[in-house]
């Protein structure tokens, strides 16, 4: 081993000179390699925010198993099935609790500005608790007076004035499809893509807001289990108790699952997102591939004038490759930095998830790395055929 360490030593970094002799040359391809980072970085920020934000009411939905249709696609599609389904399902043994709860997109206007903009509705008995949101829980009194609401107020949109009165303790009121609500109280969710936030209350007022909709026709079921059940056994004997085509059983981590598993494979925005990184990858094999072809084709020369002197084509082909390492590690920095910043102004705009994580970095430097020496690689096909008696 220290002999290796001390032949690594001795080495001339032959790489670093070359790319260190033509500073302009290394400037525009480091610039392109962080480019190409900072294309992927924020694809898959975007990619992750979409995940979590349409994930966020389905992990704070308080229940061990989910009944909902199997007509529902994610959390802005869900149908309706009876709410007959509830009291048979209570009838299985390990059920606790089978609670409705009540989901509607409405259209609501912002108290501050006037602005008409798209919010996710939420009801359910105010008796019980059915979201894990300590905001929520402690405000089920309020939610119990007729057309009084809870408001989300991570929502995206400009809410700065009418926050700090809500929290004050004044009651502020809008119109929810021209039906006037009262506003008494807030809680901290976050928007999503498919909502620009989330508006929570009893199931009385729920239905205030959807007049055609019936009582007994519910969005979820949500099912609590007895301590010392499994709620993997009890999910199966729900599902063989019901035995009906209008009602799906999932388990909690199905649930979340079954969101997440739709806006990866049903859901344009996804494919978006993953063709974005796809083009970022691409674009920085091309550009890596460029200067190293470039370099390559500058010393063709010197590179035949080695082999004549006995180096082998691996000796060449580690130069090359060194090259592409230093690039890679070189271009990631910047590439890094800069999402950053950009995830933190993203975040700010939108009100949405975005943030780096660790391995989100070590993810694309890996690829940064992949996608250099797949450019080494090629832009080594014409060093490999170089013919010193055809070079002078």
């Amino acid at each position: 081993m220290n002999q290796v360490i001390q032949e690594l030593q001795r080495r001339t970094p032959l790489g670093w000179l070359q790319l260190s002799h033509h500073k302009s040359r290394l400037l525009v391809a480091l610039a392109g390699i962080a480019f190409a980072d900072v294309l992927i970085f924020m694809q898959l920020g975007f990619q992750n925010a979409l995940y979590d934000s349409n994930t966020r009411l389905n992990r704070a939905i308080l229940a061990d198993i989910i009944l909902l249709s199997p007509q529902s696609r994610n959390m802005q599609n869900l149908s309706t099935f009876s709410r007959r389904r509830l009291l048979q399902a209570a009838d299985v043994p390990g059920v606790k609790s089978a609670e409705a709860m009540y989901i509607g997109l409405v259209t609501w206007k912002n108290p501050q500005t006037r602005r008409k903009t798209s919010m996710q509705a939420i009801g359910f008995s105010p008796e019980q608790s059915a979201l894990d949101i300590p905001e929520v829980n402690s405000q089920l009194d309020k939610i119990k007076l007729p057309d009084t609401f809870i408001f989300d107020r991570a929502s995206r949109g400009t809410y700065q004035e009418v926050i700090p009165q809500i929290d004050a303790g004044k009651v502020i009121t809008t119109e929810v499809d021209k039906h006037t609500i009262t506003i008494s109280g807030t809680f901290k969710l976050g928007a999503s893509f498919g909502a620009d936030g989330t508006l929570v209350s009893s199931d009385e007022n729920f239905l205030r807001l959807f007049p055609r909709r019936q009582v007994g026709s519910i969005n979820l079921g949500l099912i609590n289990i007895q301590p010392g059940y499994n709620s993997q056994q009890v999910a199966a004997a729900l599902k063989s108790h019901l035995q009906s085509q209008d009602v799906k059983v999932l388990t909690r981590a199905e649930y979340i699952k079954m969101e997440e598993d739709y806006w990866k494979t049903e859901s344009p925005i996804g494919f978006i997102f993953t063709l974005g990184v796809s083009m970022g990858f691409i674009v920085g094999v091309i550009i890596v591939y460029q200067v190293l072809s470039t370099d390559v084709n500058a010393h063709l020369k010197e590179y035949a004038t080695f082999k004549a002197m006995g180096y082998r084509n691996s000796y060449l082909l580690g130069v090359i490759f060194e090259e592409a390492i230093i690039l890679a590690v070189l271009g990631f920095i910047p590439g890094f930095i800069v999402p950053l910043g950009l995830y933190q102004l993203a975040a700010n705009a939108t009100n949405l998830p975005i943030y780096m994580t660790a391995v989100r970095a070590l993810i694309v430097l890996i690829l940064t790395i992949i996608m250099c020496t797949m450019s080494g690689a090629i832009a080594t096909q014409k060093l490999q055929s170089a013919d010193p008696a055809d070079m002078f």
